[in-house]
């Protein structure tokens, strides 16, 4: 990604800090307490049986249930040359808006060791599933919006010329790198005897003036451990568990596409689904250039909530 970095100076006020450097308190405060409150509203709602994606960077052609909320919790630990390691953490809220958009909302932050923990920015993702039903290539359109600051290292896709180095800045000069980025993908999917296939193609926009297009992929492969459900309800079952791997890197951008000065991953991905409808994901992750990280080890939890839009509605007077 690409932006301007102005150095800052002791004497700047908080009102000089972009966004999201210059959050105070009392709004935190607020946005926790809406939380909780959101949370204590999914005790209201039945869980959903369903199985997802073990993926954690592409993304395959199903979409979420109609009227259910995901809650997802992310963390990345990613090694540094030449900085300190990090932890970069995000949470994820998914709807399913309609039987053909979801969208969701993502709140970033990360600690890097021997530096600081920050609140680095947001993301508002929408997807739209193009054909209804199921077809030998299935297309879904991808679009974000996202407002972040230098640095976010959540590395929830690779584009463009992303390489190590970018993310070795200590914190307090990172926080004043400003993005606005209008980012689209085009996800195609495949579900044949078990086996998913899934190719995501990246375009990324600074809407900076000069910035140019940036590009990037992930492409995945899983199957489930077992195709046929066992007679009882148990937690280490095979089918309750998918295998995979993903791969994804960047692409350059309008003026150098290709693979010059770019990093690309390999990662193997594994999803258990626990009959308490609760869902773990691990993914450890290996730099294929001298661009990459080395190691990249990821893992989340995620929950799924069946007639939150529902239960909204009661709350206040609405229809079921």
């Amino acid at each position: 990604m690409t932006s301007a970095s102005p150095q800052p100076e002791s004497s700047s006020s908080d009102s000089d800090l972009p966004w999201p450097s210059r959050v105070s308190w009392p709004p935190v405060r607020r946005a926790l307490s809406f939380g909780l409150l959101a949370l204590a509203l999914l005790f209201l709602v039945r869980t959903a049986q369903s199985q997802e994606s073990p993926y954690i960077v592409a993304y395959d052609h199903y979409l979420e249930e109609p009227g259910s909320l995901e809650v997802e919790y992310f963390s990345t630990f990613g090694t540094q040359r030449g900085g300190n390691d990090f932890h970069a953490f995000w949470a994820e809220f998914e709807y399913g808006a309609t039987a053909w958009w979801t969208t969701e909302l993502y709140l970033d932050g990360q600690t890097t060791f021997n530096d600081s923990t920050i609140f680095t920015g947001f993301r508002w993702e929408n997807r739209f599933r193009l054909l209804q039903r199921e077809h030998f290539i299935n297309p879904v359109l991808y679009i974000e919006y996202e407002q972040t600051s230098g640095a976010d290292k959540i590395l929830k896709e690779v584009e463009g010329h992303d390489v190590e180095e970018d993310y070795s800045d200590p914190n307090a000069l990172a926080r004043y790198d400003h993005d606005h980025e209008i980012e689209t993908k085009l996800l195609l999917s495949k579900t044949f005897k078990g086996w998913n296939i899934a190719q995501n193609t990246i375009a990324t926009k600074n809407v900076s003036p000069g910035e140019p297009w940036e590009f990037g992929y992930a492409i995945g492969a899983s199957r489930p451990l077992a195709l046929k459900a066992s007679a009882k309800r148990c937690s280490f079952c095979r089918e309750n568990f998918i295998a995979g791997i993903e791969m994804y890197g960047g692409l350059g951008d309008r003026h150098s596409f290709g693979l010059h000065d770019t990093s690309h991953y390999l990662a193997p991905v594994i999803a258990w689904y626990l009959p308490s409808d609760w869902t773990l994901r691990l993914s450890p992750g290996f730099g294929l250039n001298d661009n990459s990280h080395r190691f990249l080890l990821r893992w989340g939890v995620s929950r799924e909530f069946s007639g939150f839009g529902s239960a909204i509605s009661r709350l206040f007077g609405g229809r079921s």
